[in-house]
């Protein structure tokens, strides 16, 4: 087990099973089958991430370096949140972007039933990013420690 500490932008602790991606989450592609068509399991439809494609996302601990994407990336966080089709957590290697940010920080504070929760911890490093992989075992605790097994 290795522990990393971050910056938290959304508090809360959870612990769910890893899903890794090296390049950055488009968010608009990814969530619009979530979003658009009801897929409650938010499978990823970025064909330009191979390492999410076709992979579900809600309920995962969604290890990134960053999003990419048009303006609209906040408020596909949002939504997802709002129709408990988000992430368990999102962990940022680096800063959160801050479109990102803004759908974050609107969920954690408007959004008030825990099926809506989702944890997310920023600035985690490079080293965090290299160590974790797909069905590792991810806790976040109350002050923010991402611990990996």
């Amino acid at each position: 087990m290795k522990q990393f500490k971050g910056r938290v932008v959304a508090p809360g602790e959870v612990k769910a099973e890893a899903l890794v991606s090296h390049g950055g989450l488009n968010t608009l592609a990814s969530f619009q089958k979530a979003l658009q068509f009801g897929d409650k399991n938010a499978t990823c439809g970025d064909q330009n991430n191979k390492d999410l494609y076709n992979k579900q996302m809600a309920g995962k601990a969604l290890c990134l370096p960053q999003t990419i994407g048009s303006t609209t990336g906040g408020l596909v966080i949002y939504c997802a949140c709002s129709m408990g089709r988000q992430p368990a957590c999102m962990l940022f290697s680096q800063p959160i972007d801050s479109l990102a940010g803004a759908g974050v920080i609107l969920a954690d504070i408007w959004l008030k039933g825990d099926h809506t929760k989702m944890p997310v911890i920023d600035s985690l490093g490079e080293d965090f990013l290299n160590y974790v992989k797909d069905g590792m075992t991810i806790t976040i605790k109350k002050d923010g420690v991402v611990e990996v097994a």
